[in-house]
């Protein structure tokens, strides 16, 4: 069975019996602590991957406003190379939940009974951006 790239490792592959049991571990895993509360979410791993999904991409948009205002609401606060440290946690939270929502989409896509097939990549099309790219240096 073909998964996509950003198929969590932690989550069993939809072809194995009583997969979604890791996919609800690995959702709540996401999530705060306190959705674990909610028997309705293990119930309906589809409710909870929706929940998780909208979660995780307010995260993201948060980690953007406050890697934008980070440098001047902390300017004068805080020493220039704690700053720095500051947005490099930005730099390195932003992509990490960027991927997480992937994931996170596509562990969804499984639950509500989607299939994932293999797609190959215009050689062609990739050969060309990669020589105009170089072109352009």
């Amino acid at each position: 069975m073909y998964l996509p790239p950003e198929w969590p490792a932690e989550v069993r592959p939809p072809s194995v019996p009583d997969w979604e049991a890791s996919a609800v571990a690995w959702l709540l895993d996401a999530v705060p602590p306190d959705y674990r509360a909610y028997e309705v979410l293990r119930r309906h791993p589809v409710a909870l991957a929706r929940m998780a999904l909208h979660h995780v991409n307010a995260a993201v948009e948060a980690a953007r406003a406050g890697y934008r205002s980070a440098a001047v609401d902390l300017k004068g606060r805080l020493p220039p190379h704690t700053v720095e440290a500051v947005l490099d946690v930005y730099r390195q939270e932003g992509p990490r939940l960027v991927r997480l929502a992937r994931s996170i989409e596509v562990v969804e896509r499984a639950l509500r009974g989607e299939g994932f097939t293999a797609m190959l990549r215009d050689v062609s099309t990739t050969a060309e951006f990669t020589r105009r790219r170089h072109n352009d240096r």
